[in-house]
């Protein structure tokens, strides 16, 4: 039997109320309650939802008797945050990252396994229409066996808080913002199959950063290399000179054929998927989709169903392990242990 779960927001910036915006359109969980420092977004917030009560922070939250709460503050403070709520017994879907590295990631997920509550992260492009053309065009077999892949996330633009540009706050750049995404996207494809060697180059203004940097890289280039084979390139980039708002694609490439996903006239939000056999494309899947807040909408769904802990959160720790490496952050002894196993 499913419930209409009551949940709390904490952080209602821009991400934030429209996350927000989806759920009160969807209808399928009651806004209870929200919390936000700014005055300005408290006010926004409440034109989605006028019912909800306003909260002076995250303890005030916490008592407020609810199911869930879906947090979107800045990235220094997601793990901290989630783990708070998780011990108290609510469950959680948190913007990404859900930690600045990885040991924060496994222990919000062993907070949660711990707390047996459902946790949820904003890996938003699976949801989109393109992404799920692709997985079934792998998973169907309809281009062979997937050999290769190109991932591609170039924003013209940079972020407008000063946070972002703070390693200690952020945990890196336009990887952990927009690469983050990339990742997720070939480790979803791949069934987050084992992941042997990280190759990765970073940047800031054209000077390529050591290990572990401690300024954040404005451009980003990784090759993954899977234990079956198959070889993934990544590139994401803040204020690129790309001619237009943003370039996103997702290559896959089998032994049949091809498959790929792209953003068209620069948009961030219209996606197209299709297929390539020899000089033929056909196209899978095109615009309109109303994509951006099916994540929620599916934890939300989810939650109403069962607060218990779901394993698949697992992969939110093999995910922020490869962002780990690809920022130079794996200890000489990780790094022996992969290749030996």
């Amino acid at each position: 039997m499913s419930k209409k779960p009551r949940l709390g927001f904490l952080g209602l910036g821009w991400i934030g109320r429209m996350r927000m915006g989806a759920l009160a359109s969807a209808g399928i969980a009651d806004i209870a309650a929200i919390s936000d420092p700014s005055p300005e977004c408290v006010g926004e917030a409440r034109k989605l939802a006028p019912q909800a009560e306003i909260c002076a922070n995250l303890e005030e939250l916490a008592s407020r008797q609810l199911d869930g709460i879906v947090i979107a503050t800045p990235s220094a403070l997601h793990a901290e945050q989630t783990i708070a709520c998780l011990d108290s017994g609510i469950a959680v879907f948190c913007q990404k990252p859900l930690g600045r590295t990885a040991r924060e990631v496994r222990d919000v997920v062993a907070s949660a396994r711990q707390a047996n509550k459902l946790l949820g992260l904003d890996l938003s492009y699976r949801h989109t229409n393109a992404m799920q053309a692709l997985r079934e065009a792998v998973d169907s077999g309809r281009i062979g066996d997937l050999y290769a892949a190109d991932l591609v996330f170039h924003n013209a633009y940079g972020p407008d808080k000063s946070w972002f540009y703070d390693v200690k706050q952020s945990g890196g750049g336009c990887v952990i913002d927009l690469g983050v995404h990339l990742v997720d996207l070939i480790m979803w494809i791949k069934g987050f199959e084992r992941v042997s060697e990280v190759r990765s180059s970073l940047y800031a203004g054209g000077s390529k950063l050591r290990a572990d940097p401690d300024v954040v890289e404005d451009f980003a280039l990784s090759t993954l290399e899977f234990a079956n084979g198959t070889t993934c390139r990544m590139t994401c980039s803040w204020n690129l000179s790309a001619g237009k708002d943003a370039e996103i694609s997702v290559v896959l490439y089998g032994t049949e054929g091809s498959v790929e996903m792209r953003n068209l006239n620069g948009s961030f939000f219209d996606f197209e998927a299709a297929i390539m056999h020899g000089t033929s494309r056909q196209v899978l899947v095109a615009p309109p989709d109303d994509w951006g807040g099916k994540a929620l909408l599916a934890w939300a769904e989810q939650l109403g169903r069962s607060d218990a802990f779901d394993p698949s959160a697992e992969e939110f720790i093999s995910s922020a392990e490869i962002l780990d490496r690809i920022y130079g952050r794996e200890t000489v002894a990780q790094q022996i242990m992969a290749r030996a196993s």
